[in-house]
């Protein structure tokens, strides 16, 4: 039997996980109940179980019959804070808790991927790292599980990660890109400090609103005239905070916003870019002014001859009509990032979109949902680039005398 048409066989476990998990939302570096259930479930598939890795993290350990390279899968399994809208029967039972992302799939899917190799254990050669991860929407698990050793013993050679998409395509699809597929991001919180009084008499004060709205103007030049128009770049200022009342010149406003890069030097050059800019103009219009800009995760890369390989096998499993390259990368942050800095790896988007299952609202939405009929195509396609991996890499391995 083929692990596309047992995957198929296995989708109703795998959608009861995915449901009791969707019921059962946890955010980040809270999710006890999840890393329990799969680092129960794992156990009981004979793995070798780690847990509590990185606060709540899970790592299952499948060895195969003969040594071997080994690849990492990964799974993210935090939640949202968000009140659910979609109306389905197993809506979050948490007010203010949503899987809005689809985390509750990916943590089933790679739960079934484990089943699936699990099967075939004695036909693999080399190991299978399950990583379930916590807090990828923030504050982020992918780096501390790495600084807590979960690339070693052994070392992890190569890597995968999808992530459920409701933006094209149909169930039954995969969507994949080369290099950057993310963006990199920053965290820029701007205080714009002027000199109240009256609003009858501006001429003694110092308008920090008035001020605000240049530099907040002047920020999207950045993007305008200083980079290349080839390059993507996103300035968003989300929220702006000042002011009294409607005849009071505020005194003091501050304002926070996310920036989205693809180069990475492009990324370092914001930090300097924002300062220079409100700097010029808070001088020119007499204010003072605090700058505090974090960087933060860098884009995903995927690996060339990695992706590859995925095609490769997407297209035998799946049919070539049913692999399609992204057209452009997603300016969405995505802190697998930090396993594809360090091995080799191919982050694909899993295509679960379905208007007539009200399955289409993009993720982060209250009415967020996805079409399970996605699942076992999930859970087959990372079994056999897996298997397809280790086989490439034990060939590798083999000396030309040994052939």
């Amino acid at each position: 039997m083929s692990l596309l048409a047992r995957a198929q066989e296995l989708k109703e476990e795998f959608i009861g996980y995915r449901r009791d998990f969707h019921l059962h939302p946890e955010l980040g570096m809270e999710e006890t109940r999840t890393s329990e259930i799969v680092a129960d479930y794992l156990q009981k598939l004979g793995l070798e179980v780690t847990t509590g890795v990185a606060n709540t993290g899970v790592v299952g350990l499948l060895r195969g019959s003969v040594q071997g390279p080994t690849i990492g899968l990964r799974a993210d399994m935090d939640a949202l804070p968000i009140v659910e809208q979609s109306g389905v029967e197993y809506s979050s039972v948490y007010e203010g808790k949503m899987h809005a992302c689809g985390h509750d799939g990916h943590t089933a899917i790679l739960m079934g991927v484990a089943k699936l190799l699990t099967e075939v254990k004695d036909s693999i050669r080399g190991n299978v790292k399950f990583i379930f991860q916590p807090a990828e929407e923030g504050p982020g698990g992918a780096l501390p599980m790495i600084e807590e050793g979960v690339l070693d013993n052994p070392k992890v050679d190569m890597m995968f990660g999808l992530h459920i998409s409701t933006k094209m395509g149909r169930p039954g699809q995969i969507a994949y890109g080369y290099g950057a597929t993310s963006g990199g991001t920053g965290y820029a919180r701007i205080k714009i400090k002027g000199y109240g009084g009256h609003g009858a008499h501006p001429h003694k004060s110092v308008d920090a609103i008035m001020a605000t709205a240049h530099v907040l103007t002047a920020l999207q030049t950045i993007i305008s005239r200083e980079i290349d128009p080839l390059e993507p770049v996103v300035i968003t200022m989300g929220t702006i905070k000042g002011g009294y009342r409607h005849n009071v010149i505020a005194d003091e406003v501050e304002m926070t916003g996310t920036i989205r890069t693809l180069n990475d030097q492009v990324k370092a050059s914001m930090p300097e870019r924002f300062d220079r800019i409100i700097k010029g103009i808070c001088e020119s219009l007499r204010c003072d002014y605090e700058l505090e800009y974090r960087q933060g995760i860098p884009s995903v890369i995927n690996d060339i001859e990695t992706t590859k390989l995925l095609v490769e096998v997407g297209s035998k499993l799946l049919g070539e009509e049913n692999v399609i390259e992204n057209e452009r990368p997603s300016m969405g942050g995505e802190d697998f990032c930090f396993f594809s800095k360090a091995v080799p790896s191919s982050f694909f988007n899993l295509l679960a979109r379905n208007e007539a299952k009200n399955c289409h609202f993009p993720g982060h939405h209250p009415q967020y949902n996805f079409d399970e009929d996605c699942i076992p195509v999930g859970m087959a396609t990372l079994a056999e680039v897996t298997l397809a991996a280790l086989d490439k890499l034990s060939q590798k391995d083999i000396k030309p005398e040994q052939v």
